[in-house]
């Protein structure tokens, strides 16, 4: 793999010897990247205004680094992003590559759900090829916006060589973050992105890409997860876990028979009394529960003040709420089993 790996770089430098640049394709889905305000010093905007031509013809100088195209997705903030959008990203993801349109993609994506998306389709994009994930916080209109920078670094982060291999990225205020760590930390700062439990995997800066290390759980280039058209996601909810916590909720998505339940519970996948009664019965009526948890950073463990053998439960590890419920609805298109689904969530 490493001889094949250097080989395929080798390539790539012999193309950008010769004049061949990189030829990266940017797929546009809306977010405040494309955002359009009524006044460049206030935050009020809406997203998905601006199409990807402006986006690109914002940076001129990226024609120095690849060549670059884009096509228009979608035109939504991302707190719209849907599982059809997912779908039609993926699939075109996949056909790019297949047909080998393009050395690399970059998705432009609100950031609202952007981590999701990220880890979404790492789980089921097949190619060694750079996929890569960027946006904004500050509309196009702004002063000082972020999305022109932020565009140019992800383009040079996927034109990249040392770029391969190594699943879906995202690039953010120059910094390069696995899809599987990376969260969205603040509502409203342009650092809004981080990996509390292993940090950046590598920076772009000044139009240098340097990585510092990789993942160990990184997908490899094979998708463990393959979708088409035709798929149909089995329904995952997340319920919360706070003080005094109603199970009312919990008892709504029984009743509504639910595939599956992340619990976004407090310290190491706690909850109530009161939440174990409906637990219990979730699990009696065939619906997968996981255990996460609400805090930034930590993994769940099994078996700890919640004895998940006894109570049939599965643990998140070190997802967080909303990309355990991406993996649970993924796995659930292949198994019902407990043990199969938790050996995913240690897996990938």
């Amino acid at each position: 793999m490493k001889k094949l790996l250097s080989l395929l770089v080798m390539v790539l430098l012999l193309q950008v010897a010769y004049g061949q640049k990189p030829r990266i394709i940017i797929l546009a889905t809306g977010g405040t990247i494309a955002g359009e305000g009524a006044s460049a010093d206030r935050a009020g905007y809406t997203a998905g205004k601006i199409p990807v031509s402006a986006l690109i013809g914002s940076i001129p100088t990226i024609t120095q680094i690849a060549d670059v195209s884009g096509e228009q997705i979608s035109s939504v903030g991302s707190q719209d992003m849907s599982l059809e959008i997912w779908k039609k990203l993926a699939i075109r993801i996949n056909e790019i590559f297949s047909k080998k349109e393009a050395d690399g993609i970059v998705i432009t994506h609100g950031t609202d759900t952007q981590e999701e998306t990220a880890y979404f389709l790492d789980l089921v994009v097949s190619s060694d090829n750079p996929v890569v994930l960027t946006g904004a916080m500050r509309a196009s209109t702004a002063i000082s916006a972020d999305g022109p920078k932020n565009l140019y670094d992800a383009i040079t982060v996927a034109a990249s060589p040392k770029s391969r291999n190594r699943g879906v990225l995202v690039s953010f205020n120059e910094s390069i973050f696995n899809s599987r760590d990376v969260t969205k930390l603040s509502t409203t700062k342009v650092n809004a992105f981080g990996s509390p439990n292993s940090g950046p995997v590598g920076q772009v800066f000044d139009g240098k890409v340097e990585f510092y290390k990789s993942s160990e759980r990184r997908t490899p280039h094979i998708a463990p997860f393959s979708i088409d058209k035709n798929t149909v996601f089995p329904k995952v909810e997340i319920a919360y876990m706070y003080t005094d916590a109603s199970p009312l909720y919990m008892d709504l998505l029984i009743k509504d028979k639910v595939a599956g339940i992340v619990i976004a519970g407090v310290g190491n996948g706690n909850f109530s009394k009161a939440f174990t009664a409906a637990v219990k019965k979730a699990v009696s009526d065939g619906i997968i529960v996981c255990r996460g948890s609400r805090c930034v950073s930590g993994r769940v463990v099994e078996d700890g003040e919640v004895n998940d053998q006894e109570l049939g439960t599965i643990v998140s590890d070190d997802l967080n709420p909303q990309k355990a419920r991406i993996l649970l609805m993924l796995g659930l298109t292949k198994t019902h089993k407990s043990a199969e689904l938790q050996k995913y969530f240690m897996q990938y």
